[in-house]
């Protein structure tokens, strides 16, 4: 038989070709013969770097940066394929501060704009960017700013730090943008599609997340409508209402906006980028899967965007996760089964150990191919 094994990172646990290589190891074990293809995939949002470079063949660079607060680092992206691409959680990502260090009014993404600048200068000018896992909500003013943009309040005064300055931005000066920014193209890859403001908008969904109380909300929330407004005077064009512009607190609104990216679906690209349609054709059957299966599993999620393929190809795919969280939208899709890997009665902090998770595949993996193996 011949598989295509393409799974998401179980995150906090294995890579996605960790987990790739688990699998198939149990898969050979009952059936020595089978062919595995193993491709490393992902969303957009964290893990989409690291798939891609994997599964491509890229190369790492490095970039002196700052944190979200400003701490002095050093970030890797990728270049494959003639692209850059970089992974904004590296620079302005959660994980990077402590529990007490998050404040969506100070975290900025000042980090990830000098990440840019520094491939600008080495020669880039075609970029991936991912977003997911951001510690902001600034709009990506900060980004900006260190690719030239000046933000001045209303006395004239320049304005720097996070999302506390967004309500006190009166003009803005783009003379400064680096000059390659014009002959560059920039493509998101996010998984997210909300809008920047209002109910379903990047504060109100997302800062919560980030260390924001309910004051922080309001505050943030009558900054970002201010940023738009501005913005929309010196453009005479409003983004903040497309698909996606609230991802990555407000991010995916400054690439949009200031530098013409295109928005796509993460998992759309790292399909492409991989050329997992064309390998997919000549697989009996495939499978994918992340660490927890949910409602979102089919709603611009890796796994969803594999289900999609199948489907095109006529061929049956199996979802495998860490857990399986039943739904509607999950039991009544198109996979064909799906597999929970994880023993009844197991806790989840000795599920997520990695040498633990990868048993716990390669077991499931040796039952899935008892029960298709011909």
């Amino acid at each position: 038989m011949k598989l295509l094994v393409a799974f998401d990172s179980f995150k906090g646990s294995l890579t996605s070709l960790e987990a790739a290589e688990a699998f198939g190891e149990g898969w050979l074990s009952v059936e020595p013969s089978a062919e595995i293809t193993k491709i490393a995939i992902a969303d957009g949002g964290e893990g989409t770097l690291g798939a891609l470079i994997e599964t491509m063949g890229g190369e790492w660079r490095e970039a002196e940066a700052s944190d979200p607060i400003g701490r002095p680092i050093v970030v890797r992206y990728g270049v494959a394929g003639g692209r850059a691409i970089i992974e904004s959680a590296t620079a302005s990502g959660l994980t990077l501060l402590s529990n007490e260090e998050r404040n969506p009014l100070n975290t900025t993404t000042y980090g990830l704009g000098e990440v840019i600048r520094s491939a600008l200068d080495s020669g880039h000018r075609d970029f991936i960017i991912t977003l997911g896992g951001s510690a902001t909500n600034d709009g990506g003013v900060g980004m900006l700013q260190a690719l030239g943009y000046r933000f001045y309040d209303s006395y004239g005064n320049e304005l720097r730090g996070g999302g506390k300055i967004l309500d006190k931005i009166a003009k803005i000066d783009c003379q400064g943008a680096h000059r390659a920014l014009g002959e560059s193209r920039f493509t998101i890859a996010s998984d997210v599609d909300n809008p920047l403001l209002g109910d379903q908008g990047a504060t109100r969904i997302y800062s919560p997340q980030k260390g924001a109380d309910s004051a922080m909300v309001e505050l943030l929330e009558r900054g970002m409508a201010n940023y738009a407004e501005q913005v929309q005077k010196i453009l005479n064009k409003d983004f903040s209402n497309t698909k996606g512009a609230g991802a990555a607190g407000g991010l995916g609104y400054a690439l949009l906006a200031f530098m013409g990216a295109t928005m796509r679906s993460g998992i759309d690209i790292v399909i492409e980028a991989t050329g997992l349609r064309e390998r997919a054709k000549a697989c009996d059957i495939i499978i994918t899967g992340e660490g927890r299966l949910d409602r979102q599993t089919t709603m611009g999620k890796a796994p969803g965007g594999i289900l999609r393929i199948a489907q095109e190809l006529g061929k049956p795919a199996i979802a495998v996760g860490g857990t399986i969280a039943h739904c509607k939208e999950l039991d009544n899709s198109a996979f064909e089964a799906l597999y929970a890997i994880t023993p009844e009665g197991m806790s989840l902090d000795k599920a997520m150990q990695s040498e633990v998770a990868k048993e716990n595949l390669r077991r499931c993996a040796q039952r899935i191919a008892k029960d298709y193996h011909r």
